[in-house]
């Protein structure tokens, strides 16, 4: 069967996560229907990432077998249209032609996300659900210096849910960087793999650093606890997007 990589991208405001549900909207459920409409078959879309409930993403990827060969410009722009259709916040960027063994969750080197902070007095209006509006003003540099700590392989039981399903909490963190740019605060991260919820606690914990409720120490200290109790907040999904996965070349 011929396998196609998809591109995509969505605001996850509307949907429950990435995961199919049984009774809330899914981004992949949602797909998966726009694919039936078009083709007539009952296909299962496999995602490099499962994103949480309200989490975006402008780079997610997937794969799925369809059982006839079809161009991968009608492929896009057809399941573009049903999903328009249905009035979905969900746009195929690209689709292509997979090699047979191409696993969007397991052939991948990387992921890379992006968390938006707005900074300012004034709550946001035109970013309202995609950044998480904090009002008390944060050191960017202070949220950047602590941030070198979670870097390289730890054990991140501090920053993983209490559901996280993942065998062991050990990863390893290749990038955190924390910038401003006038009033919005951008956080990015990259591994090859993430626990659940691990970026949204990470953002949250250096967010007590940037308010200078905690020291770079105290970042450092809540991830040697190796408790979840150590945690600071858990930052909400709204400022949390997937912004790249990394393959192998072709």
């Amino acid at each position: 069967m011929p396998r196609f990589r998809l591109d995509i991208e969505y605001d996850g405001g509307p949907y429950a996560g990435w995961q199919r549900q049984a009774d809330r909207p899914s981004v992949q459920e949602a797909i998966e229907q726009a694919i039936g409409k078009f083709c007539g078959e009952r296909v299962t879309l496999h995602g490099a990432g499962r994103t949480d409930a309200g989490v975006h993403a402008t780079a997610q990827t997937a794969h799925v077998d369809l059982s006839k060969e079809w161009l991968s410009d009608t492929v896009r722009d057809a399941v573009n249209a049903h999903l328009q259709q249905a009035g979905e916040r969900i746009a195929i960027l690209k689709a292509s032609r997979a090699a047979d063994d191409f696993e969007a969750r397991f052939s991948a080197l990387a992921r890379h996300y992006l968390y938006r902070i707005a900074n300012r007095r004034a709550p946001a209006a035109l970013d309202k659900g995609q950044v998480w509006w904090v009002p008390k003003k944060l050191d960017a540099e202070a949220m950047h210096e602590a941030a070198k700590a979670l870097l390289g392989r730890h054990d991140f039981t501090t920053f993983r849910s209490a559901q996280c399903q993942a065998n062991s909490p050990l990863r390893t963190l290749d990038r955190l960087d924390v910038t401003r740019s006038g009033d919005t605060i951008e956080i990015r991260a990259s591994a090859r793999s993430f626990l659940h919820n691990q970026v949204r606690s990470m953002v949250g914990s250096l967010k007590r650093v940037g308010e200078g409720a905690w020291t770079a120490a105290d970042l450092k200290a809540a991830l040697e606890a190796r408790d979840r109790a150590a945690c600071g907040q858990v930052a909400p999904p709204d400022g949390l997007f997937l912004v790249g996965v990394d393959y192998p070349p072709a």
